[in-house]
């Protein structure tokens, strides 16, 4: 049929070339607007792998382990086609996880938010394969991952296979830090990966199912209608607020007779909740889920967890008490997977929480073995360790002491080397490093400063201050990919011509500069269409404005067209039909 086979045509045109779509979303609700724009990279014309590669070149491997937004970031910024690339993970999907909360009341659909690997990876030009399976085993000495393939894909009995590698990627995520706390794997949800987000919406259906017998009193209804969420962090703030909206807007015109029996709760051991944010956000929050109707109890510890009441310790007076609930979701933070400890054990990091890399991402002891994500955390090198090093190479004509003239030379390479400077500086409002050498010396004039040794540590003894450990947040671990995979498309020029900051413990330059983080922002979703959203520069924005922007972020973000569509019709179905009740 002619137009069956017109549309066919246009499906597959799409299908095909999706640089060549355009997507512009314009929704008005209660004068309100929202325009999401974005452009994809060129990716038709590519050539077969096969065609262009020489097959007599021995490619290095790089094998990555984990689909999340560390591995993924690497695998759409990898382009070098001088590398063969290996992705192991027992998920053949990336998930936008900041999402998830939306996904457990039905706002946007699980598929929505989730990208096979294979269609994001599959018309690059380096050759990338990809294996479901779970790495259990890192021998680094060897360069060894040992593997097991999920129970379902096992079809001739060999589950578990041997991989070797040249470079290895580590971004496989962490788990839920339950704290060791009783009862919490048996009894409570957690908010980590779709199949939660999943578990959670059937979970609030059945509760209110169950509630809707005839055989209950008031007491049990109130009992499987209490929501408990513990942790106050942004997951756990988010999911408590669209919950609220989800039994507000859409459950209680299904159930009417069940309203007055739902209660919220959020548990929270600190003494405020978003405690990251900035103060006006944290106070706004506390008195908007107050006025919601949502429990706020801050500094309450959870203690215990069993199948019908979850105990409490007041962090004030000790005092302990319990409480029955319906459902629980536990969102504390995280903690280090089974195969990172063992790792971290193997090459002597066995006490940290969290594997320990250079600001090049390069596991400490391990030269081609690099980390990323919420699996490691940067190592930053403190300048009093190397304050004599960088002394002697600033002082090029060994008089021991140093001029203004001779640290300028170097101050670029030292703040590149040692960002805690640049923070230091800016927190001081020093316009630059002068002003701090001239504050050692009092009243001198910037062309007569000359520090000793003694002198220059003097100076720069509080600059250590300043070092903090980056958060473990979906946009470090995006920038981090992207930065590793930067690094690995230059690795043979930056071999002859290095780009990075001088080594003041030694000669030359370092390969690559060292990974920067830049913070774009954050968001805190409080629900009724109020989001709150925190800026560099420290701009605040709360209300309904920031909530559009959410949403045009977090459609411009999404990692291809398709999820991108998804998404916003997902959330232009809920703002005509609402969101779906249905327990599949």
């Amino acid at each position: 049929m002619p137009t069956q086979t017109f549309f066919t045509r246009v499906s597959r045109v799409f299908h095909d070339h999706p640089s060549i779509s355009r997507l512009l979303v314009l929704v008005t609700v209660s004068g309100g607007s929202l325009v999401a724009y974005a452009d994809a990279g060129p990716t038709n014309g590519v050539p077969s792998i096969a065609s262009t590669a020489n097959v007599d070149e021995k490619k290095k491997k790089v094998v990555v382990l984990g689909t999340g937004w560390a591995g993924t970031s690497f695998l759409k910024n990898i382009k070098d086609p001088s590398y063969e690339v290996q992705v192991i993970s027992p998920r053949n999907y990336f998930a936008f996880t900041p999402l998830l909360p939306s996904v457990t009341c039905g706002t946007v659909e699980a598929r929505s938010i989730v990208e096979p690997i294979r269609n994001l990876v599959r018309k690059k030009r380096v050759d990338i394969r990809f294996n479901e399976a779970e790495c259990y085993k890192i021998d680094a000495e060897n360069r060894k991952l040992y593997c097991r393939s999920n129970e379902n894909n096992n079809l001739n009995g060999k589950k578990e296979f041997v991989v070797d590698y040249d470079y290895l990627v580590i971004a496989v995520g962490a788990q839920v830090n339950t704290f060791n706390t009783p009862g919490v794997v048996e009894n409570c949800h957690f908010l980590k990966e779709v199949e939660d987000a999943q578990r959670i919406r059937r979970t609030v259906i059945d509760c209110f199912e169950r509630a809707s017998l005839p055989t209950l009193d008031e007491e049990d209804r109130k009992k499987i209608l209490h929501f408990a969420i513990v942790g106050g962090g942004p997951t756990g703030v988010e999911f408590a607020a669209e919950l609220h909206d989800f039994v507000n807007e859409d459950l209680v015109k299904l159930y009417p007779g069940l309203q007055e029996f739902v209660k919220i709760t959020l548990l929270e051991a600190g003494d405020h909740i978003l405690n990251m944010f900035d103060k006006r956000i944290t106070t706004f929050a506390e008195e908007k889920f107050r006025r919601d109707g949502i429990d706020v109890k801050t500094g309450s510890m959870v203690i215990k967890v069993t199948d019908k009441e979850i105990s409490t310790k007041e962090m004030k007076n000790g005092e302990i008490s319990s409480m029955p609930y319906g459902m629980t979701v536990w969102s504390t933070g995280i903690g280090t997977r089974p195969i990172i400890k063992d790792f971290m054990t193997q090459i002597g990091q066995a006490n940290r929480r969290a594997l320990a890399t250079d600001e090049w991402l390069r596991v400490e002891g391990c030269d081609n073995v690099y980390a990323l994500g919420d699996c490691a955390t940067i190592n930053q090198r403190k300048v009093m360790e190397d304050i004599s090093a960088i002394f002697s190479k600033a002082d090029k004509d060994n008089s021991g002491t140093l001029t203004v003239k001779e640290f300028q030379e170097v101050i670029d390479d030292i703040c590149e080397r040692y960002p805690q400077v640049e923070l230091y500086l800016k927190n001081k409002q020093m316009h630059n490093i002068v002003d701090l050498l001239k504050g050692s010396k009092g009243d001198v004039a910037k062309e007569s400063i000359e520090l000793d040794i003694e002198e220059f540590k003097s100076a720069l003894s509080q600059v250590d201050s300043q070092m903090k450990n980056l958060p473990a947040t979906a946009q470090v671990a995006a920038q981090q990919g992207a930065y590793l995979a930067h690094c690995f498309n230059r690795m043979e020029e930056c071999e002859k011509y290095p780009e990075g900051p001088l080594r003041f413990r030694g000669s030359g330059r370092h390969r690559f500069r060292a990974f920067r983080y830049k913070h774009l922002g954050q968001f805190a979703p409080l629900g009724g269409e109020q989001t709150a959203a925190q800026l560099p520069g420290d701009w605040v924005s709360i209300g309904h404005s920031s909530q559009w922007l959410w949403y045009s972020v977090y459609a411009s973000k999404q990692v291809s067209w398709r999820t991108r569509a998804l998404v916003v019709t997902d959330w232009t179905r809920r703002f005509i039909f609402g969101r779906d009740s249905s327990r599949i």
